[in-house]
């Protein structure tokens, strides 16, 4: 049998190499699997696994990419709608466009530094305030409590990995999911200090993560439905929706979930607020330098 090492891209023969997985931790003849491109966790033998030849890994990645970059065009075109929509209300129609916007502020803990990474910089890309956290998922519900305290975020998106196993339990069963319970406990701990929906919004979940618990424990929004595998950067396009939507109108679910890669089978909610304020008016250096004279004569 071919050694198998940490790190190494590989698919399962099992489940006729559908997905692409990387090596996290190999314990005796098992290795633990996270996806490449999707939040899932898995264990396999290693006799089932196959290691991705460089042809066949340029292949998928090419894929992946042009699945990436045509979500990121919707969330554009979007926002672009919306920013056309609350450029005419902030000015009441005037040609008027000296505003300035408090944007919201997001807190983002993640099982995988991977992840992390590739989701930072979706943030930045849309131009938004992030703090990420490298967490395990079960270290998440000690710490939460603190980093909020310390951040003062407005949204806070709780993610990792997870996955359903048949063997555990039934759907309905949260024992049956790796990760969704800590999830579920970082939620909660979260609302004890924030317990209003709209003053901080929640997402939390990751591949086939227990929905109904972690909406229960206070998410404004979850994975996943139905118990399918969300992609990794999903959860920043939730975030990017509600940051993006002025406070004064609430964010339809399904316009939240049509620029996800994943869409409705794998992330639900409830209706939320939109968190972005604007302001009137933008002053320059030039206006305070006037200000200042006028206020000297």
């Amino acid at each position: 049998m071919e050694r198998r090492t940490k790190g190494e891209l590989v698919t399962r023969k099992s489940y006729h190499h559908d997905l692409l997985f990387r090596i996290s931790e190999v314990k005796q003849e098992k290795a633990i699997l996270h996806g490449e491109d999707i939040r899932l966790e898995a264990d396999a033998p290693l006799d089932d696994l196959v290691k991705v030849e460089e042809r066949d890994l340029v292949k998928r990645r090419k894929k992946g990419q042009e699945q990436e970059e045509f979500s990121y065009r919707l969330f554009r075109q979007d926002y672009q709608l919306m920013k056309e929509k609350r450029d005419y209300q902030s000015t009441d129609g005037y040609q008027y466009t000296d505003y300035f916007q408090l944007p919201a502020k997001v807190l983002h803990l993640d099982g995988d530094q991977m992840y992390l990474r590739k989701c930072i910089a979706l943030y930045q890309r849309l131009g938004i305030q992030v703090h990420g956290v490298h967490l395990n998922e079960k270290e998440m519900s000690f710490h939460i409590r603190s980093l909020i305290e310390k951040i003062q975020p407005d949204i806070i998106v709780v993610t990792g990995h997870d996955s359903f196993s048949k063997t555990k339990g039934a759907k309905d069963d949260i024992r049956a999911y790796r990760h969704s319970k800590y999830f579920a406990e970082t939620v909660r701990e979260a609302r004890k200090v924030t317990p209003n929906l709209d003053q901080l919004v929640i997402f939390a979940g990751a591949c086939q993560s227990h929905f109904e618990s972690l909406i229960r424990a206070g998410a404004n929004f979850a994975s996943s439905p139905l118990r399918i595998n969300i992609h990794a950067l999903d959860p920043v396009y939730i975030a990017a929706k509600i940051a993006y939507t002025p406070f004064m109108e609430k964010v339809n679910v399904w316009d939240a979930l049509r620029n996800t890669m994943t869409g409705e089978k794998g992330m639900g909610g409830v209706e939320t607020r939109g968190l972005l304020r604007t302001g009137l008016p933008y002053l320059t250096d030039s206006d305070q330098e006037s200000s200042e004279s006028t206020l000297e004569q």
